[in-house]
């Protein structure tokens, strides 16, 4: 199993799939991917100052990434042909690691951030063939409906790859690189359980008489005092992702894939190539979240777990109740997600319209509030980040 992992934003960095390219044969872009006889872990860390990555345990080929100045093409190292100097018209077919002094934004100290660039990506404007997405939904667990996207399923031959969206986002995230990767792979991108489209199909709790006397509404779900009985012991957690990731590629994928996560999405990649090694081929991490859950696990801890008399189940407790709905507004006004995006997208050159209007709409479903305070009130996994990366190793080895 191979482990990639990087520090910069989920849409810039589906490159690593690419980083191995056959050296031979007239198709300068076939992807190679590593064989079960090449694993390897790689770790990856980028100098916050000036851009530059720095790799341990990585071969040659890797390493010489480190010893570029400026903006230069991997054609210089071999396995990718046809460069063009032409990196950001969308026109290249190849890859750059560098940056562009009329490109990007500059940061407080006046130094412009290096950039690693993806300018293969399909110019749909230009008429540039890219993959149809199709959005689709998956009856996983009774009204709990898993949303995802694919593209590229008619590559009938061609490795499956799936991506695992970071947390407050969803599928949608990943729209460039399944319209690029499914021209010539097949591309699954899912929302999780609680976010995205992946929210109950119906309230989880219900009104009391006298919860409704007291002015209770049901116009937000999940605000009620009695619970439904398909919604006992749901919550929206670390271990349900990861049961909810293994479920998808038995049922839906059905063989092993390469999975790509994206922060809370390379978390649950990693804990989940830990516990189901044989349904994966290798695993790409984007700003990895190392730490998911404040609570106890019940089943790791289980003495500590009881003094929490409430974990992320429904109904919500009372107090529970008022605090979400204090915060949820805040969380929830538009000005508040621009200004949370703003801070995520370091590149203010990029155009994240369609992102705001996808979290916003995700805001305005009736289940939303309940289902953030389920996750914010979970407990931790029964593994964790630094255990999970253990047992990769031995998997590895």
């Amino acid at each position: 199993m191979e482990i990639l992992t990087s520090s910069t934003a989920s849409c810039c960095h589906v490159v690593n799939l690419r980083w191995k390219l056959a050296e031979n044969g007239s198709n300068s872009s076939q992807l190679k991917l590593p064989t079960s006889r090449e694993r390897k872990i790689l770790f990856a860390r980028t100098n916050q100052r000036n851009g530059s990555l720095r790799f341990s345990s990585v071969d040659k080929f890797l390493k010489k990434l480190n010893h570029g100045k400026g903006s230069r093409s991997l054609d210089s190292f071999g396995g990718l042909k046809n460069g063009n100097s032409k990196v950001f018209s969308g026109n290249s077919s190849s890859y750059v690691v560098g940056g562009e002094d009329d490109v990007g934004s500059i940061t407080e100290n006046g130094e412009s951030p290096t950039k690693v660039l993806i300018p293969g990506l399909p110019d749909e404007s230009n008429g540039e063939y890219s993959a149809p997405i199709s959005s689709c939904f998956w009856k996983w667990k009774p009204k709990l409906n898993v949303h995802y996207e694919k593209a590229g399923c008619e590559n009938v031959n061609s490795p499956p790859v799936l991506f695992l969206p970071g947390f407050g986002v969803g599928s949608f995230h990943y729209e460039k690189q399944l319209k690029d990767l499914g021209r010539d792979y097949r591309v699954w991108a899912i929302d999780f359980l609680g976010q995205g489209m992946s929210l109950p199909v119906e309230n989880p709790t219900l009104f009391s008489k006298d919860g409704a006397a007291s002015g209770g509404k049901d116009s937000i779900w999940g605000f009620g005092d009695e619970i439904e009985p398909w919604a006992n012991d749901l919550v929206f957690s670390m271990d349900l992702w990861q049961d909810q990731v293994h479920n998808f590629i038995e049922e839906v994928i059905g063989e092993p894939v390469y999975i790509v996560g994206n922060s809370l999405g390379g978390f649950v990649a990693l804990y989940f190539a830990a516990r189901y090694p044989h349904l994966v081929k290798g695993v790409t991490l984007l700003n990895a979240t190392p730490f998911w859950g404040f609570l106890p696990n019940p089943i790791r801890s289980p003495r500590l777990a009881r003094i929490f008399p409430w974990s992320g189940t429904f109904p919500l407790p009372a107090n529970v109740r008022k605090l979400i709905a204090f915060f949820w507004q805040k969380i929830s006004d538009p000005k508040s997600i621009a200004e949370i995006l703003k801070q995520v997208y370091t590149d203010h050159s990029t155009n994240i319209d369609k992102v705001f209007s996808r979290i916003l709409e995700i805001t305005q479903h009736p289940a939303a509030a309940a289902s953030f305070a389920s996750i914010m009130f979970a407990p931790q996994g029964q593994l964790s980040f630094r255990e999970t990366l253990a047992r990769q190793a031995l998997n590895s080895s």
